[in-house]
């Protein structure tokens, strides 16, 4: 009705007809355009007056006025689209996660100097890369101090307050000038995608059993879990409830599975932009802090620990500290063992079963090395994966390696005739006072479930329940697993898996009368990042062996 006045209102300013037709076809083109802008969204319009003509409106616009206008060959404004989104995706998650530029360590009560002894605090804000504080927490961090020229290290505590802070507590173990060093290892969006990753399935490395029938020598898929409609070989531990299985190959009994092997299957569970958190290039990255190296003095301070190592004490952590690469307990006092005949004084009439991976085998070849009364008896068996044992008759010392069972990872052949599970193992010791066993578990367990894990160290925990209801006196020894640095696969071997099953392993083994040798606190003290520890490390852990057992 408005249109219609205001039309006949035009009409009588101009009777001209000539121009009674301008004008009628001007207002139907006006009519059109106020119809066509309101069916749209008038916010966006006005909007895209205000802003400089993008692409996108110009397309818009294109397309109104030459529907027949054939597309652009060299351009797709639905694939720039689609494109522009997926990057803005991706950089908001980057600026979302967290930044070891951006986080920043503040010294708490900083002094001029230390005392020998004395606790360092440190609060740690993580900010993500707008540099906003994180309001939460599960961040994967590796606090460290060191002295350089002493050869001197030790842990720092981290404790996370849950709301995107945490409290950095060292000891202050030597004097002497002392760098601080705070490693962002994973963001906790890193952190959530290696646990969802981890224990998505079983499939990441695949299993090959070799069944020997006759000359000829038959391959077939083995596996902790298979998917198959085939025969299967099973090799069930009913009271463990641990199973491995292999396929059964036609015309061949499942006894004749005589070796295994492995390889890494190339699958990941992790989604492309989980994989931006978790490469190398964004692992291990140094945390910003306000402060310089610090010096500490001993001002007449001494830590002395009359407290002989005992087996069941708890330890704390840090549990010690490296001076001049000689480990030094923070719990109980050490004898060094460094002579040949002090260590076998200690080892006289001892019989020592090691259990584990490949990290405490090379106890047998430090042992070999240094103490040349230790002879090394062929057990035959498959490569360096067979038994290893050391005998010295004359003193009747028996010193053992064994491997644990499946998981086992190797590209290399290894036996399953000769191999058993740490839990059977374990009840085929007799046990007396001269007995000792050394377990270790981990590193074979990272690309698996943690519920493998945890499986296995119940049943071991449970073993050794039985074992000392028959003899108490048998001493047992927890190795921890050690660090093995930034690894290339960190989906598969991540520290941070290492450090969960670490902290399982100390739970379900709180209340057992044993000793613990902390390899991953002595790691971290002596930076070593590979997966087989130098040998002063090596070196180290069989010293602290020997203080308990000796």
């Amino acid at each position: 009705m408005m249109e219609e006045i205001f039309i006949h209102r035009i009409l009588a300013l101009y009777p001209n007809a000539v121009a009674h037709k301008l004008l009628l076809t001007l207002m139907f083109i006006l009519v059109f355009w106020v119809i066509y802008f309101s069916s749209k969204d008038l916010e966006k319009f006005l909007c895209s007056l205000r802003n400089p003509i993008s692409l996108n409106h110009w397309n818009t616009f294109r397309k109104s006025f030459y529907a027949e206008a054939p597309p652009d060959p060299e351009f797709s404004p639905t694939e720039t689209e689609l494109r522009i989104k997926g990057i803005m995706e991706k950089l908001d998650q980057l600026s979302s996660t967290t930044s070891s530029t951006h986080s920043k360590a503040t010294l708490l009560s900083p002094q001029d100097t230390y005392c020998r002894g004395d606790q360092l605090d440190v609060l740690l804000e993580v900010r993500d890369h707008l540099g906003r504080r994180k309001e939460y927490g599960g961040h994967f961090l590796r606090a460290r101090m060191s002295s350089p020229a002493l050869k001197a290290g030790a842990s720092g505590k981290v404790t996370d307050f849950n709301n995107g802070t945490y409290f950095v507590s060292f000891t202050l173990f030597w004097e002497g000038r002392v760098s601080l060093s705070l490693l962002l290892i994973l963001p906790s969006e890193g952190v959530s995608a290696l646990w969802r990753a981890r224990n998505q399935g079983y499939d990441r490395v695949i299993f090959t059993g070799q069944f020997v029938n006759g000359t000829s020598r038959v391959l077939s898929k083995c596996g902790l879990t298979l998917h198959s409609s085939a025969e299967l070989c099973e090799c069930p531990h009913y009271r463990d409830q641990e199973d491995f299985y292999c396929v059964k190959p036609a015309h061949v009994p499942c006894e004749a599975l005589t070796h295994v092997t492995t390889r890494n299957a190339n699958i990941s569970c992790l989604r492309e932009k989980e994989w931006i958190l978790c490469c190398r290039s964004n692992m291990g990255l140094e945390i910003m802090k306000d402060f310089t190296s610090i010096e500490v003095l001993p001002c007449n301070k001494s830590i002395n620990i009359e407290t002989k190592c005992q087996l069941g004490r708890k330890t704390p952590f840090p549990s010690g500290y490296t001076v001049k690469r000689r480990w030094i307990a923070a719990f109980c006092k050490q004898i060094e063992l460094n002579e040949t005949k002090n260590i076998n004084d200690c080892l006289k009439r001892k019989l020592i079963y090691l259990m584990g991976d490949s990290t405490l085998r090379q106890w047998i070849h430090y042992l070999q090395k240094v103490i040349k009364t230790l002879k090394c008896f062929d057990h035959h068996g498959a490569a360096i994966f067979k038994t290893h044992v050391l005998l010295d008759a004359e003193r009747h010392i028996l010193i053992q390696w064994k491997k644990h069972g499946h998981p086992f990872i190797t590209k290399n052949l290894f036996s399953v005739k000769d191999e058993n599970y740490i839990p059977r193992e374990i009840d085929q010791v007799a046990g007396d006072n001269d007995t000792a066993i050394v377990i270790t578990l981990g590193q074979h367990f990272r690309p698996f479930p943690i519920k493998i894990f945890i499986r296995r160290a119940i049943n071991v925990q449970k073993a050794i329940e039985l074992l000392f209801l028959r003899s108490p006196e048998t001493k047992v020894i927890l190795k921890t697993e050690n660090t093995r640095g930034v690894s290339q696969n960190a989906e598969m071997f991540s520290d941070f898996h290492g450090y969960i099953q670490n902290l399982t392993m100390r739970d379900i083994f709180v209340d057992l009368n044993v000793g613990i040798i902390d390899a991953w606190d002595m790691t971290i003290a002596y930076n070593t990042d590979n997966a087989h520890p130098p040998d002063y490390v090596i070196g180290n852990q069989i010293n602290m062996f020997l203080n308990y057992i000796c």
